[in-house]
């Protein structure tokens, strides 16, 4: 019984070995290595792009958050589960026409190519880095929990990292979207089944579900026993600066996802903009009941397991997977905790080749050869090499911060996401005058600001050592400059505001031609099937 967690893991590996190899002979040259060819089906697309989405940060890291912080938790999650709503209105039928691999093949288009390829790759990394760090995080807590100690967290992390650079390397996208899909559809089947035995142990009664919700037993830091209404607001947005810290956090999340780089890509995966806008309906209907059922997990756990126990046998973080232990035994903890692994492989690997075919496509080919591969398969070759230096930074990150919850960060990511690159996306697509040197003032200003709001706010200047307690602590966490866990409040603002004031004072004159050429080309998909690098 002891062996099953490593058989389940093993026989998920050796099945997405097994695709990646059956990728690999079908991923000669750059459409096939970076595009699947484009001949992912729509609700292939949409499935694949729900695995893409549904990241350890939304099966561990939000059912954790739910488990300790109940309602507010809960409200984590309305962000993640509306937010496709800005992707399937603005983003995702622009973008399949008027691009070729990345965003900033849409930006190169009408703008000067060179300037702004590099700073949309710059955003690209960005991004990605923060999104993969929650990833690993979530696989080296997981796997060590899993494996009973026999591996240490360092090496699950490692593990997992370099799972990841195989997939990308050897199998390319066509790979990456076969493990997504897998993923998604055991990721929707394990949510499922786990959700009806939350429920099977309250009767099926709802009116004893939330009578047990308001009724949540843990010990505080103190070791006094606290009985919590968790249907009640506050347990996490604390006024002063709670309610502004939800509505900052539900702007990053709403617009970030139109600017994430590893779902981006996955619009140029299909034949035209209509399997698009199709993948994207698939996709919305699959994370929408996906989210609806987090509150299960999350109010299960803390119902059914308590929060001392998730706090002492691997933190918030395993939250479900110590749910389905606690409802079905271990071998649907097994189960459970494959399937979290699955996630995170599958959104790793597509984490990293976004981030490669942005450095290799973007800045490699077009900003240091200015456009021109100079020998057959230099591009391909690039960007499997820059996936083994990807690997390398998220493994050496993730075990620094190894005890912050991946809902979190992965919330970072979506800030930096809407700070910097939707603005340039959006004003590229939908405004006349909008020229190279706003694109690169927005791109600078909501990166820059995103971050160095980040880097000033609670969420950094607020950890401390876990030797640092009572009044001294309560002074260090005083320190923070910016008083919201989450920038985008004010970052997606000014990330607006930079392309804007970057257009305005510029001489640059735009060029009418190339934007009633986009417009059309963007809308009508005229001349999308020769999309060629800009």
């Amino acid at each position: 019984m002891a062996n099953i967690p490593l058989i389940m893991f093993l026989v998920f590996i050796a099945i997405t070995l097994g695709i990646t190899y059956w990728a690999s002979r079908r991923s000669a040259g750059a459409s096939a290595y970076f595009a699947a060819s484009r001949q992912i089906k729509g609700w292939q697309n949409g499935i694949a792009v729900a695995g893409d989405y549904m990241s350890a940060a939304s099966f561990l890291g939000i059912a954790g958050i739910i488990a300790f912080q109940g309602y507010d938790g809960f409200l984590f999650s309305v962000g993640w589960l509306v937010a496709y709503l800005t992707v399937l209105l603005v983003i995702a039928e622009p973008l399949r026409n008027a691009g070729k691999y990345t965003m900033a093949d849409v930006l190169a288009y009408r703008l000067k190519p060179r300037p702004v390829r590099a700073m949309a790759s710059l955003s690209t990394l960005v991004v990605s880095t923060f999104y993969m760090i929650a990833q690993m995080v979530g696989a080296g807590t997981l796997v060590k929990l899993l494996l009973g100690g026999k591996v240490t967290y360092n090496q699950a992390v490692i593990g997992v990292g370099l799972l990841m650079i195989v997939y990308v390397v050897f199998g390319g996208m066509l790979a990456t979207t076969w493990v997504q899909i897998i993923k998604a559809i055991l990721l929707m089947a394990g949510t499922f089944l786990l959700s009806v035995l939350v429920m099977a142990h309250f009767h099926f009664s709802f009116g004893e579900f939330f009578g047990a919700i308001s009724h949540v037993t843990y010990h505080d830091a103190k070791g006094a026993v606290v009985v919590k209404d968790f249907l009640q607001p506050g347990l996490r947005y604390k006024p002063p600066y709670g309610p502004l810290d939800l509505i900052s956090l539900g702007l990053a999340l709403i617009f970030g996802t139109a600017g994430l780089p590893h779902i981006l890509v996955r619009f140029y995966t299909v034949p035209d903009a209509k399997t698009a806008r199709h993948s994207v309906v698939w996709a919305m209907v699959l994370i929408g009941s996906f989210y609806i059922m987090t509150t299960f997990l999350g109010f299960g756990a803390a119902t059914i397991v308590g929060p001392d126990f998730i706090r002492t046998h691997g933190g918030n973080n395993m939250s479900a997977p110590l749910l389905a232990n606690a409802l079905a035994g271990s071998i649907f903890f097994a189960f459970i905790s494959a399937i979290a692994f699955a996630t995170i492989l599958a959104v790793v690997a597509g984490l990293t080749i976004s981030a490669t075919t942005s450095f290799s496509h973007d800045f490699w080919t077009n900003v240091i050869h200015n456009g021109v591969e100079r020998k057959p398969g230099e591009e391909v070759m690039v960007a499997r090499i820059s996936a083994f230096v990807v690997g390398a930074v998220a493994i050496g990150l993730a075990i620094v911060l190894q005890t912050a919850n991946v809902a979190f960060l992965v919330a970072l990511a979506f800030a930096v996401a809407a700070s910097a690159n939707l603005p340039v996306i959006v004003m590229s697509i939908f405004w006349r005058r909008f020229n190279t040197v706003g694109a690169v003032s927005g791109l600078a200003v909501g990166l820059l600001a995103s971050i160095g709001l980040i880097l000033v706010s609670p969420s950094l200047m607020g950890i401390d050592p876990p030797t640092v307690t009572g009044a001294a602590r309560h002074l260090i966490q005083a320190k923070a400059w910016f008083p919201l866990e989450n920038p985008g409040i004010l970052s997606i603002p000014l990330g607006f505001i930079g392309a804007i004031i970057g257009t305005l004072v510029s001489n640059e004159p735009s060029s009418q031609d190339k934007f009633n050429e986009l417009l059309v080309r963007s809308n009508t998909g005229l001349g999308a099937e020769k999309a060629t690098a800009h």
